[in-house]
């Protein structure tokens, strides 16, 4: 990737024109967003379920904590139930009942009217389209998938452990390579997770046929069991 600042060179030939008498040049220059000098990541891969088909990870910045944490929220295990109040004494509890039946009803129909919480994949799915885009994963298409999580951190053997999550379905647009999903999720999302070397060597699953969850440990969204997932790309530099 190259940086550029937005401000293009005046041609020679015009330079020379404007040297003449009654010539007045005026350049505008229009005022582009800055880019990062580097990016964050540059991986290229390659899909091995199916077609052979390249892949280019372009990653602007990684998530910071605050973007990391609505996601992980998603998946955090629910806040225990509040305590039942304790019984009241047994002539407490005779005079309620002669005198207030319909308090059993107004209690049972409170709790049935209770809206149920929301699924936790649902929250993640909000959670992720409400997200910042950081970068693409481009394929052979036009449209490329925009990373809305990335995280990474130091792993075994010298490699780093990097995780994305797109916004989209990794292969929405080429069923040809998509394989076969066998997790019991099925969400609009994907989960990338890979192990790369100090070359950027290495391998990459996916939620495509693994479930995903929470790293509580190394505070990130994971693939549940990521040895036991099957391979899913190859990663070059």
């Amino acid at each position: 990737m190259t940086a550029s600042n937005g401000v293009g060179r005046v041609p020679r030939a015009l330079r020379r024109r404007a040297s003449g008498p009654g010539v007045l040049l005026v350049v505008v220059s229009l005022s582009l967003p800055a880019l990062a000098a580097e990016p964050a990541l540059t991986l290229h891969a390659n899909a091995v379920a199916g077609a052979d088909v390249p892949l280019t990870i372009d990653l602007f910045r990684w998530s910071t904590d605050a973007e990391r944490t609505p996601l992980l929220a998603a998946l955090a295990p629910p806040a225990p139930a509040p305590q039942p109040a304790a019984a009241p004494a047994a002539g407490a509890a005779g005079a309620a009942g002669r005198g207030g039946r319909g308090g059993r009803g107004g209690r049972g129909g409170g709790g049935r009217g209770d809206a149920a919480p929301p699924n936790p994949l649902a929250r993640l799915t909000s959670a992720v389209k409400a997200a910042p885009t950081l970068g693409f994963i481009w394929g052979n298409g036009v449209t490329g998938y925009s990373i809305k999580y990335a995280w990474h951190a130091p792993a075994e053997a010298g490699r780093e452990r990097i995780v994305l999550v797109t916004e989209r379905r990794l292969g929405a647009h080429a069923p040809d390579w998509t394989p076969a999903p066998v997790a019991t999720q099925d969400a609009e999302f994907t989960l990338v997770e890979l192990r790369v070397d100090a070359k950027g060597v290495g391998e990459g699953k996916a939620s495509l046929t693994t479930n995903v969850g929470l790293d509580a440990k190394a505070q990130t969204l994971a693939l549940d069991g990521y040895d036991a997932a099957p391979v899913l790309l190859k990663v070059t530099r």
